[in-house]
């Protein structure tokens, strides 16, 4: 009789696992069907300070015929999370595949506000064998485009992209080359609800290769200045409309004008978007490209851009495949920043790199669904915290690892917001309701839990209920075992910080020269700088140089009377010198 109880118990256990097995859940059914070209070509389509304030993630305030459209033939990915609430460190995890605070990228900016910190400028130093997204694609043959944002945390080698410029295109390339464009929008950045309001002069006219008079952004100009004049910048929506505002802002004119910002921002955001999406499809090559559309983080509001609530993290994003395969479904995994470089290996036939923290979320590399994300929270400008976050399907647990100081932090940068001053004024004259006070608070709970579903603002801390205890557990050990697989250090001071990443030195480390040898036509060059990239170019007889450096990976052929340029550079070190060959 036991015998026979323990085989039906078997059987029970195999038939759920057929039963899991024929009933897969409709983010594994997007995945599993997917038929992509074997190197398709990558489009991205990034916006700043990027809420979901889209119709096709349920907010239909302002029109976005582009996006919608974009939407109605892909997927929308509801639940990205960037790993911090502003843009330079989430940026170095995109560029990576690596939490910002394992390689030194978390404080906001590495190289600004010196005056304030004391510290000497430095930058994010990864792993030796840690190279650019972008990098590895170009050795897979991709032509790579960059138009124009480069705030990785560190500079770029040479050998980074073809073309990082404000006329950076995919039409620039050689022949049907596969492509990997980045397009960056700035319609939408918090400076967009400083006064006087007014875009940015901006420049749709049609590109043309080799046109350097181009301009898709006023390049060079400050986020406040240059601007046009209210009166002539586009209106995507009435200006008396009524808009929701959250509860932890005041709901007067002054919001309500910095709300009408937000959206006719968006509106002008969507229609830059279309029209990189006409100059693909004129091309020809909407079917050979997957497209991908998300934000650099949350939103720009106040209690919203660098804090690791959901408002500060979560952007939304679409991915339209070749022949609108999936189209108008959903997917709900949880995505992260650092997934975006191991799905890019995975989507054009390459495993992800051993040291990637992230994991592929679709392609031939796809790992199983996340079960928890994280985020983290330091020096923003001249002011420092630490603060660690990790969120699963419905809660969010949040560690202040300085519970002595309060929340808000005196940004001067985020105090240009009308709204933000309306909220300073009002906490002055103590007019701000006990909600809108949270953020104002002079010392912070240790440990926050947030039930994320129920309480979408985080405003209802669950960390000293009885009846969460598991869940806090839970989390809590979660970011413990995440910490300490990434090394992550949340209180360490930051000078001791750049005392880490230069190796107890006092000045930044260099990358060495190249060595460059020759045998029967053929130079090789090495670098003696572990880690390090090396790019080349070689100049013909008629003196014109390249404009792309190439990514050196093995011995070049270079013919009698031509002259090679070279340079080697590690992430975060100074790169070399370049050396010439003749």
């Amino acid at each position: 009789m036991r015998l026979f109880k323990m085989l039906v118990v078997l059987c029970l256990c195999f038939a759920s696992c057929q039963t899991k097995k024929e009933r897969p859940s409709e983010t594994q059914k997007v995945a599993a069907k997917l038929k992509l070209p074997k190197q398709p070509n990558i489009l991205w389509l990034v916006t700043e300070d990027m809420g979901a304030y889209i119709p096709p993630f349920g907010d239909s305030t302002v029109a976005t015929p582009n996006l919608s459209k974009l939407a109605n033939e892909g997927v929308i990915y509801p639940n990205l999370y960037s790993t911090s609430g502003v843009c330079a460190p989430s940026r170095a995890a995109i560029a990576t595949g690596m939490y910002p605070s394992s390689i030194g990228a978390n404080h906001m900016r590495t190289n600004s506000y010196t005056e304030v910190t004391g510290l000497p400028k430095y930058e994010a130093v990864p792993p030796p064998e840690v190279r650019m997204i972008s990098e590895w694609l170009r050795q897979a043959g991709y032509y790579c485009t960059n138009n124009y944002k480069t705030d990785y945390q560190f500079k770029a080698p040479v050998t980074a992209w073809d073309e990082s410029s404000p006329y950076a295109h995919w039409r620039n390339r050689a022949g049907n080359q596969p492509f990997f464009a980045v397009f960056n929008f700035t319609e939408t950045h918090e400076s967009g609800l400083f006064e006087p309001y007014g875009f940015r002069e901006i420049e749709t006219r049609y590109y043309k290769p080799g046109d350097r008079d181009y301009k898709w952004k006023n390049y060079g100009s400050s986020h406040a200045k240059n601007r046009m004049d209210e009166a002539d910048t586009p209106v995507h929506l009435p200006k008396d409309t009524k808009f929701t505002i959250p509860p932890y802002l005041v709901d007067n004119e002054v919001t309500q004008r910095d709300m009408w910002k937000l959206y006719n921002n968006v509106g002008e955001m969507d229609k830059q978007v279309g029209v990189i999406l006409k100059q693909l499809e004129d091309d020809g090559l909407l079917e050979n490209t997957i497209i991908c559309f998300y934000g650099d983080h949350g939103g720009p509001l106040p209690r919203e851009k660098r804090l690791i609530y959901d408002s500060g993290l979560n952007t939304p994003m679409i991915i339209r495949f070749p022949n609108k395969q999936k189209a108008g479904t959903k997917d709900d995994q949880l995505i992260s920043f650092v997934d975006f470089a191991p799905t890019l290996l995975s989507i054009t036939g390459e495993a992800p790199k051993p040291y990637m923290q992230g994991q592929a979320f679709l392609g031939g590399y796809e790992a199983e669904e996340r079960q928890y994300i994280h985020a983290a929270a330091d020096r923003f400008d001249g002011f420092t915290d630490a603060i660690r976050a990790v969120r699963d399907s419905r809660f969010k647990y949040i560690r202040n690892y300085r519970p002595e100081q309060g929340y808000y932090l005196p940004v001067a940068y985020r105090e240009k917001i009308p709204s933000m001053k309306e909220l300073l004024r009002l906490k002055a004259e103590g007019k701000l309701n006990d909600i809108q006070m949270q953020w104002f608070r002079d010392f912070k709970p240790k440990e926050e839990l947030f039930d994320c579903a129920v309480d979408p603002y985080e405003l209802n801390n669950l960390a000293e209920k009885p009846e969460y205890q598991d869940k806090l557990n839970e989390l809590s050990a979660e970011m413990d075992r995440w910490l300490r697989e990434i090394g992550d250090e949340p209180n360490l001071d930051e000078a001791k910080l750049v005392e880490k990443l230069w190796s107890g030195k006092d000045t930044k480390p260099a990358t060495k020269q190249p060595v460059i040898t020759a045998k029967d036509g053929l130079v090789q060059v090495t670098c003696e700088t572990e880690g390090a990239s090396i790019g080349y170019k070689i100049i013909g007889q008629d003196g014109n140089t390249p404009q792309s450096w190439e990514v050196y990976q093995g011995p070049v052929q270079l013919p009698e009377g031509f002259k090679l340029m070279v340079q080697a550079h590690r992430i975060g070190f100074a790169p070399s010198e370049v050396v010439e060959f003749n």
